[in-house]
């Protein structure tokens, strides 16, 4: 039997979808989690940084719950108490944050032996270096010993945001977490309960995706306790995440940025502040520069190969080829003439929409890898805006 979803939720705000189809868009979700009421508290965050003389200048608003007390679900391991999370992390203990991107697997930034755990908990390779996440320009004058002037526009249009910065590293930054390589990477999330943990801790956090390296990124708290378990200390509960897929990183060769690893800011984005930018997302030799640019990364355990809409029309060669296999399919938006034959299908979208495809991407893979499948297909996404970096994920899946 065929099961068809769309996105990961049950409801359209609109024209309601019929029984088997489940829809959602970021933003749309219908649960309520604790601690996070349904009023919302302008709160402006930034006063603190004029006083660290942020070099950036950077000011914004940001909604944040209302929700007095915080609380913890029947599983104690996921909860909502940030001051409880900044005192784990004090201890060099892991927590498992979320953030607009997907879930973090955060650690104290500075404390080498809390940083070597979130190498061992993932299984990843030291050479591949970490994300230190800050929400201070302070920190930043900390970690660093020089800021471009290009990184610096990038920063001023895009921080608090899904952008990370390769720059070099001042010696307080662990070599551990740069896998030894001289420049560090560095982002300021704009997820509020990611900025309220880090402004709490006062502390740069290194936190890579909260998974088992190589595999499927997580996008809530749900997916972070599958696969990690006791792993981790706690999991900071912040609801889905809202992009979907990690942060565009950017390097700078000379001073000119480079996109390093596509992400949540597209290249489009990117070059409206700083003209056009090359593009490096597999390292020429040697270690890579930052994360994400492994030929393999982002996989399910199912076997996942991508292919075009006239391959999988009946009577293809390689719809025959499929016969006798329980086979599942990804797609952008609706495509009614191929959902035959296939164990199950998973809807992005229902207009093509990239923003909501990349918030519901790592999530359908899930659902797919769940599902007990021999093979699942993906048709690549159109090559713009996040599209590059979903088909970014989808190469690097495919590898083998």
């Amino acid at each position: 039997m065929t099961a068809l979803s769309i996105g990961d939720n049950r409801w359209s705000k609109k024209n309601p979808a019929p029984p088997a189809v489940r829809h959602s868009r970021p933003g749309w979700r219908c649960s309520v989690r604790p601690g996070f009421g349904l009023s919302q508290l302008r709160r402006i965050l930034w006063p603190r940084a004029a006083r660290s003389r942020c070099p950036f200048g950077i000011a914004t608003v940001l909604e944040l719950p209302l929700g007095a007390n915080a609380s913890v679900s029947t599983d104690s391991l996921i909860s909502t108490d940030v001051a409880r999370a900044a005192e784990l992390l004090r201890e060099g203990r892991l927590v498992a944050i979320a953030t607009e991107t997907v879930y973090g697997l955060g650690a104290n930034a500075l404390d080498e032996r809390a940083v070597a755990r979130v190498f061992e908990v993932k299984n990843r390779p030291h050479f591949d270096p970490l994300i230190v996440h800050i929400a201070d320009g302070q920190w930043l004058a900390r970690l660093v010993t020089d800021v471009p002037a290009a990184a610096r526009q990038l920063a001023d249009a895009f921080w608090p945001g899904p952008l990370t910065l390769v720059l070099p590293k001042s010696n307080i930054v662990p070599d551990l977490v740069t896998s030894g390589l001289p420049r560090v990477a560095i982002r300021m999330p704009s997820h509020p309960q990611a900025l309220e943990l880090l402004w709490t801790v006062d502390l740069p956090i290194a936190a890579p995706s909260a998974n088992p390296f190589g595999q499927l990124s997580p996008t809530t708290a749900e997916h972070v306790a599958a696969t990690l378990g006791d792993g981790v200390d706690l999991i900071l509960d912040g609801g889905p995440c809202s992009i979907g897929v990690e942060s565009t990183v950017i390097g700078f060769d000379d001073g000119a940025p480079c996109i390093l690893r596509q992400g949540g800011l597209t290249q489009e984005e990117i070059e409206q502040v700083v003209g056009p930018v090359q593009s490096r997302q597999n390292p020429a030799s040697g270690p890579p520069e930052s994360p994400g640019m492994l030929p393999q990364h982002y996989a399910p355990r199912t076997p996942l190969t991508t292919t075009e809409s006239a391959d999988l029309t009946a009577g293809s060669a390689l719809h025959q080829s499929l016969a006798g296999q329980r086979v599942g399919l990804l797609l952008l938006e609706p495509a009614h003439s191929l959902i035959s034959g296939f164990e199950a299908i998973e809807v992005l979208t229902t207009d093509g929409n990239l923003r909501e495809a990349a918030a519901s991407f790592f999530a359908a893979l899930r659902r797919l890898d769940a599902a007990g499948l021999d093979q699942i297909l993906a048709l690549p996404f159109p090559d713009e805006g996040l599209g590059r970096a979903l088909n970014d994920r989808l190469h690097r899946a495919c590898h083998r």
